[in-house]
């Protein structure tokens, strides 16, 4: 316990980076900026408050319905009651061995995600899929709602790893600094964005390099809807959501038709243009995809489009794809063309130009580090091998044995009887909220891990309370930062809240398997275990990291593995020795056209990248939804983290919903008014705020805000995740969909 009486100050970080807090006997009290970060983030500020916050779980809980008749109907409205850990833990050990022994183990979904902890032994991924393998596996996903669509497509395009690619091989900031003449982003570059990374990023540059950026007269355009996707003094081009690709195809026809293709770098390094050439002059279709073809439906003036396509050429130019271009109908299509382009432009390769794509996505992406591997704690082996793509959890849930159709292979949807989640919130990530809240009534049982009354544990049969990353010790480093923090145990856990280790090895204990969780191990065994193999690992690279005490003492450290220079490059040499140097496709090469992907048959992604309208868009407008809904990240926090605290600050909720003026003026509508965005698949309450810095027709209401009470008119709070729409990409990469929604907004009178 710490002592009462006792104050103290400690840094320790977090997933938005490293922070100062001070502690007050059992609480914490305040937090400052990180003295060495150039740009630190608000978003601890809320900490002390959210950690204290009355939405914490403060018992196991089971709701009312299921522990007296198993009903499953309820979840979302129905009471809950409180039991002693021992009775709420043999509960749930009973009814996870009868799922597994009637059902099987293919009947168990384990949702998890990875933003619950920086820490690296208590990851509520690790610790969750651990347990479910030790007791026969589970349903596992594939990708991320962040980037599922990328990590599909791409590797046919680049034969890699999507993740690898964005973190280890990509060009950093000083080399593009150095290199760098034309900065072409498509979907921008937000430092609000950039706030937040995989395991933290203590020192936030993204806005310092732009300033850089600008001194030595970069150009940096911004292609996208809304103006303050990319740092001020940025020249803006403005664009209709979901237009990308058509805007891509144009500039492509510009190199091609004016002779400013580098054919010599398609004929070394790439296959397929002969096959997708034709499609981009029109030989194929009888439709040229020049400017003129383009303008209507991305909003770009042909000139504009010849004069960049001009720039493209005659400069170093990088052009940036922002993860949000593959969170829509077709999401393959924009980050396959992009690689096209840069293609064409024959920089692939160069220190400062080719493709990237994630910058400014998170603070991590554009750092070189050495990566130094280690502090991992083991999921073991899952016996299950059915995984579903990670955004389709709502047509799992309605539709148990329908075939679907997923990157080449087909296979039906499980059964799931039981949901085990933790470290995460599918009712901030997941599309068409009401549809899964239907959904979600289908398992027999949901057992939800939590520290807050989120929307999902609301809806869980049993809750367990589980501590913040504040209430336990753990170690702070990721491969994208090259600090490393002692996070120290600041405060004791708040009600009865038992981290995640302590939750599992409990349930394991009863169902037979305790030795195989824990191996006979503790938490604080478990921790210097993977610490003391995360030096080892550290030596062949040349890189000293104190002992664990030492790190105690010291709280953090600054690791010397800064890596700038051209062996960052990426695809640096392949371009230079493509025999030598192959990618991982079939044919060791950039794909312009992939046999693979032709060979599926998927009229919604064939074997090159084309022009596919989503379903809903503002080409596809009606009188009923006349505007196209932008659900960018917050500013304010860490997807839904905190949102409770959040909520109650004054004014604070609804959420911000940007309009344009010519969209508030027809509809009487000015900053600050409550206003209602709706479709046929839901409404929620937002507040007004006019801007020209928005396309005319794009309405911008940002993520985060919990889901509110089912059945309702309206959500209260402005959750744009009632509005989107529930289907997958395409049928190759069945990512989210989270940009293709249609709405219209009235002012509300109250």
């Amino acid at each position: 316990m710490v002592d009462s009486s006792s104050k103290q100050t400690k840094v320790t970080s977090s997933h938005w980076g490293a922070f100062e807090v001070d502690v007050e006997g059992d609480r914490i009290v305040a937090t400052r900026p990180f003295s060495h970060d150039p740009h630190p983030t608000p978003i601890p500020g809320i900490l002390p408050a959210a950690v204290h916050h009355r939405t914490r779980v403060a018992h196991p809980s089971i709701r009312r319905g299921w522990l007296e008749k198993r009903k499953r109907d309820g979840r979302g409205s129905d009471e809950f009651v409180a039991l002693p850990w021992d009775e709420a833990l043999d509960i749930a050990a009973t009814e996870i061995d009868r799922v597994r022994r009637e059902y099987g183990n293919k009947a168990i979904f384990g949702g998890s995600y990875g933003w619950s902890s920086a820490g690296r032994f208590h990851h509520a991924q690790s610790q969750a899929h651990r347990f479910l393998n030790s007791i026969g596996g589970y349903v596992a996903s594939f990708g991320s709602y962040s980037t599922g669509c990328a990590q599909s497509i791409m590797p046919h395009v680049f034969g890699a790893n999507f993740l690898q690619l964005l973190y280890e091989h990509q060009d950093g900031w000083q080399t593009i600094h150095d290199h760098t003449q034309t900065l072409v982003m498509f979907g921008g570059i937000n430092p609000k964005n950039s706030q937040v990374s995989m395991g933290g990023v203590t020192e936030h540059e993204t806005a310092g390099w732009f300033h850089r950026f600008a001194a030595k007269d970069m150009r940096c355009i911004n292609i996208g809807p809304q103006r303050i996707d990319a740092p001020e003094g940025c020249e803006w081009i403005p664009v209709r959501p979901a237009s990308d690709t058509a805007l891509m195809l144009a500039l492509a026809h510009v190199l091609e038709s004016e002779g400013l293709t580098n054919r010599d770098f398609l004929a070394r390094c790439t296959v397929g243009f002969e096959r997708f050439r034709p499609y981009l002059m029109g030989e194929t279709d009888g439709q040229p995809k020049s400017p003129e073809w383009a303008a209507p439906l991305c909003g770009v003036d042909p000139d504009t489009t010849r004069n960049l396509a001009r720039r493209m050429a005659s400069t170093r130019t990088l052009v940036t794809v922002a993860w949000s271009l593959q969170r829509g109908e077709h999401g393959e299509q924009p980050y396959w063309m992009s690689a096209v382009l840069s293609a064409m432009l024959g920089q692939i390769g160069l220190p400062g130009g080719g493709v990237g794509y994630g910058y400014g996505a998170i603070g991590g992406v554009g750092k070189s580090l050495i990566g130094l591997g280690g502090m991992t704690f083991s999921q073991l082996t899952n016996p299950v091998e059915t995984v579903i793509p990670v955004a389709r959890i709502g047509d799992m849930l309605r539709n148990p044995g329908q075939p679907y159709d997923f990157n080449g292979r087909r296979e039906p949807y499980p059964d799931i009887r039981l949901i085990y989640w933790a470290g995460g919130n599918p009712y901030h990530h997941h599309q068409d909220l009401n549809a899964l809240h239907e959904a979600w009534q289908k398992p027999e049982t949901v057992i939800v891990n939590e520290p807050w009354w989120t929307a999902t544990a609301k809806r869980a049969d049993i809750v367990f309370p589980a501590t913040t990353p504040y209430e336990r010790e753990d170690i702070g480093r990721s491969n994208l930062d090259d600090y490393l923090f002692h996070m120290p145990r600041l405060i004791p856990p708040v009600g009865e809240a038992r981290d995640d280790y302590a939750i599992f090895a409990g349930l394991a204990e009863r169902l037979g398997v305790g030795a195989v969780f824990t191996e006979g191990r503790s938490a604080a065994d478990w921790l210097s275990l993977l610490y003391e193999e995360y030096r080892s690992l550290a030596v062949p690279k040349g890189v000293e990291v104190p002992d664990l005490e030492e790190l105690r003492a010291r709280n953090w450290i600054r690791l010397p593995i800064r890596a700038e220079g051209p062996n960052r490059t990426l695809f640096a040499p392949f371009r230079e020795n493509p025999e030598a140097s192959p990618l991982g496709t079939p044919s060791g090469k950039i794909e312009i056209f992939s046999e693979t992907i032709d060979a599926f048959g998927y009229d919604d992604c064939p074997g090159h990248p084309v022009w596919l309208p989503p379903s809903e868009w503002l080409g596809a407008a009606t009188v009923a939804a006349p505007l196209h809904l932008v659900s960018p990240q917050p500013g304010d926090k860490l997807h839904s983290q905190f949102e409770s605290a959040l909520a109650d600050r004054e004014g604070a909720r609804p959420e911000t919903l940007v309009m344009h003026p010519g969209d508030a003026t027809v509809r009487g509508i000015r900053t600050g008014d409550l206003v209602r965005v709706f479709n046929t698949r839901g409404a929620c309450r937002a507040r007004a705020s006019v801007s020209e810095d928005i396309h005319p027709g794009v309405v911008a209401l940002p993520t985060g805000a919990w889901f509110g009470d089912p059945g309702g008119n309206i959500d209260p709070d402005g959750n744009p995740n009632v509005l989107t729409k529930d289907v997958g990409t395409s049928r190759l990469g069945q990512g989210c969909s989270a940009h293709t929604a249609l709405v219209d907004v009235a002012r509300l009178e109250a």
